[in-house]
């Protein structure tokens, strides 16, 4: 997962399941952190965060593909999450966020941020 650049987070909500895209990064073994930055969105009223207030059950699932079909592999986090508006929390996940993405360096996520607990994790490898 730590070598992942994207993964989709899933969360749920009135619509049913909602999928998007994000980049993210670790915290220790069980707690994985996003924010919400800078990207271009037509709302700042995200059904992400939306939906997690609703029901903190979210999914994260990262894969590998290559065209050599023996590398291919998942891993998928399974938890919970809160959207955290605290500015000294989002400081902190920017931080974390920056040292895998060097882009946060120079225009960090303003947030919120979404806290993720993991309870499962699960994977798969070709190899």
């Amino acid at each position: 997962m730590t070598s992942a650049p994207v993964a989709v987070l899933g969360t749920i909500g009135g619509k049913g399941a909602h999928l998007v895209p994000i980049v993210f990064a670790l915290d220790g073994p069980n707690r994985l952190v996003t924010a919400v930055d800078h990207k271009p969105k037509s709302t700042r009223a995200l059904r992400r965060l939306d939906n997690i207030r609703t029901d903190p059950r979210v999914t994260v699932l990262a894969s590998g593909y290559h065209d050599d079909w023996d590398r291919l592999w998942w891993v998928r986090a399974e938890g919970t999450a809160r959207v955290d508006d605290d500015p000294e929390a989002v400081a902190a996940a920017a931080r974390l966020l920056a040292e895998k993405y060097p882009q946060y360096g120079v225009t960090p996520p303003a947030g919120p941020l979404i806290d993720v607990t993991v309870g499962r994790w699960s994977g798969w490898t070709a190899t």
